[in-house]
């Protein structure tokens, strides 16, 4: 048990590594370091709490590393992703609840169904046309968003400056066409816990 552990404690460190600064921020929370509005010591709680646990995730099954996605924003967590059946979503819900700081749990995790190619290329599709249109528009800091699609139903995970730019970047994934729901879970700026000074 030990020697797994610290497997996947290199494993972890050898990936992050592997990735640069990019749109997803350092800490990986789908939002740009530079006009993050929480603390740096938020980003770094938070950065901590992604890791541990996608570790423990890692610790139950190592298919999960594709198959399930976790975001740590101010302390909450968000699950998204497929797995084979509801025993393995109890177990994940879990797991987040028992994650050291951890304010609240928001798990969108799917039950696995036979693979679709057409809806599959579908749903990457509704994420590019979603995501470019959060680029052009102006008023958004498209980097804060991070954007998952199932079945045509939209996941967007944040932090907006306002409600304006909340109410802004709803409206532009529900005019992406073939979108049959969105999902919003946007922190305003006002409501984390401590913000950036």
């Amino acid at each position: 048990m030990k020697n797994k552990f610290i497997i996947l404690i290199l494993i972890s460190l050898i990936l992050n590594n592997c990735v640069g600064v990019s749109s997803t921020g350092i800490f990986g929370t789908g939002v740009s370091v530079a006009i993050d509005p929480r603390s740096l010591g938020t980003q770094i709680d938070d950065s901590i709490m992604q890791k541990n646990l996608s570790a423990r995730i890692l610790l139950i099954d190592k298919n999960y590393f594709l198959s399930v996605k976790s975001k740590v924003l101010d302390g909450r967590i968000f699950l998204t992703g497929k797995v084979e059946d509801p025993e393995e979503k109890l177990k994940l819900t879990k797991v987040a609840w028992e994650t050291e700081g951890v304010r609240s749990v928001r798990n969108d995790i799917k039950i696995k169904e036979e693979f679709n190619f057409k809806q599959s290329a579908k749903d990457i599709l509704i994420t590019s046309q979603l995501r470019t249109a959060l680029i052009f528009n102006k008023e958004i800091k498209a980097t804060n968003y991070q954007i998952d699609t199932y079945k045509k139903k939209i996941y967007i995970y944040g932090i907006a400056s306002s409600k304006n730019e909340k109410d802004l970047v709803i409206q532009e994934s529900k005019e992406i066409l073939d979108v049959e729901d969105v999902v919003a879970s946007i922190l305003l700026v006002e409501n984390l816990r401590i913000q950036k000074n």
